[in-house]
C-alpha cells in the first residue's frame, strides 16, 4: 500500500479503537461493548479492521487506530498490537498504528514498548486509566512511560466522563475518579518530552484539562466522544483563542462515526481558520507527518 498523501487527506482523526480481532476472536461475550452500544447508540461497534480502513479510506480521513489492553482489570482480550501495527502497514496511505499497554506491567510493559517502536513502527500509545484500573501518576507506571519518553512519541490518556460502564451496575467496576486529567498533570510535569493528548472533553472537569493545556507545552486535547454540539462553551472559547494550535480532531469511532461528528463540528462556533488546524494541521505537526515533496 502507498505512503498517505497528506496533501489528499481532508482530516486526521486521532481517536480510533480497533475493539476486535480477526486473528485471535475474544469468543467471550463482551458485556461492556454491549453496554457502551446503548449508551453511544450505536448499531454496530465491532468492525474489523478491514471496515475501519474502508470507511476512513473513502472519507479521505486518515486515523490514528488503537486497541486498549484492559486484560488484567476487565477480563477483555485484548486486540494484540502487533495485529493493529501490522495491519496499519498495509494501509499506511490511511492508517496510523498506536499501541496499548497496560502500565502497571512495569518493566515488562516498558520493553513491549521498545519492541513495538523499534520492530512494528508504532507511533504513539493510547491509555484508559479508568478501564484499565491505574492512577495515571502512579509511579508504577513511570518505566512504561520512560519508554515512550525516550522515543518523544504521544501518549493519549482518556480523561472525564467514561462511556465504557455507564449504566452498568456499579459502573463495571469502572472508578470515575482516574478520568480526572489532574493525574495526568503530574505525568506532564514528570515526561516534559512526552507528548500527551487529554482525549475528549473531560466533563466534569474541563476546566482542569484546559488549565493543564495551557501550562504545559506538549500537552493537547482531542474532541472526541462526544458530538460537538455537546462541548462545554469554555472548551470551544479556548480552541477558538489561546489554544487554537493544541486542539485535535477525534471521533472515537465506532463508538462516534466522523460523519456525525464532522456535520456537527459543521454547525459549531468554532472560527473558520480555527477549523482546519483542528481537523487536520495540528494533528500533522503532533504526529510528524509532512506533505509529499
Amino acid at each position: 500500500m502507498n505512503a498517505m498523501n497528506l496533501a489528499e487527506i481532508v482530516a486526521i482523526d486521532i481517536h480510533t479503537h480497533a475493539e476486535v480481532s480477526t486473528k485471535d476472536p475474544d469468543t467471550e461475550p463482551d458485556v461492556f461493548l454491549e453496554a457502551a452500544k446503548k449508551y453511544f447508540k450505536t448499531h454496530d461497534n465491532r468492525p474489523p479492521l478491514a471496515e475501519i480502513a474502508a470507511y476512513f479510506r473513502a472519507r479521505k480521513i486518515a486515523c490514528v487506530v488503537f486497541p486498549v489492553d484492559s486484560e488484567r482489570s476487565t477480563g477483555r482480550k485484548r486486540v494484540a498490537n502487533e495485529e493493529v501495527a501490522e495491519f496499519a502497514r498495509a494501509n499506511a496511505d490511511i492508517m496510523i498504528p498506536f499501541a496499548s499497554i497496560d502500565p502497571l506491567r512495569g518493566k515488562m510493559g516498558a520493553r513491549e514498548a521498545r519492541r513495538l517502536i523499534k520492530e512494528w513502527g508504532v507511533r504513539g500509545f493510547k491509555f484508559h486509566p479508568q478501564v484499565q484500573d491505574f492512577a495515571p501518576n502512579d509511579r508504577a507506571c513511570y518505566p512504561l512511560y520512560e519508554a515512550i519518553a525516550e522515543a518523544k512519541l504521544p501518549a493519549i490518556f482518556h480523561t472525564g466522563h467514561s462511556g465504557i460502564g455507564t449504566g452498568m451496575p456499579g459502573g463495571g467496576g469502572i472508578r470515575l475518579r482516574y478520568g480526572d486529567p489532574m493525574y495526568v498533570d503530574d505525568v506532564a510535569v514528570d515526561f516534559p518530552d512526552m507528548p500527551i493528548v487529554l482525549a475528549h472533553p473531560s466533563w466534569p472537569w474541563q476546566d482542569q484539562a484546559l488549565s493543564i493545556c495551557l501550562h504545559k507545552p506538549q500537552v493537547y486535547i482531542d474532541l472526541s466522544g462526544w458530538s460537538p454540539k455537546y462541548f462545554p462553551p469554555q472548551l470551544v472559547q479556548y480552541a477558538n483563542g489561546q489554544l487554537k494550535h493544541k486542539i485535535l480532531f477525534g471521533s472515537d469511532f465506532p463508538h462516534i462515526a466522523p460523519d456525525r461528528w464532522l456535520a456537527d463540528f459543521e454547525k459549531a462556533d468554532f472560527k473558520p481558520e480555527v477549523r482546519p488546524l483542528i481537523l487536520k494541521e495540528n494533528a500533522a505537526k503532533l504526529l510528524g507527518l509532512k506533505a509529499a515533496a
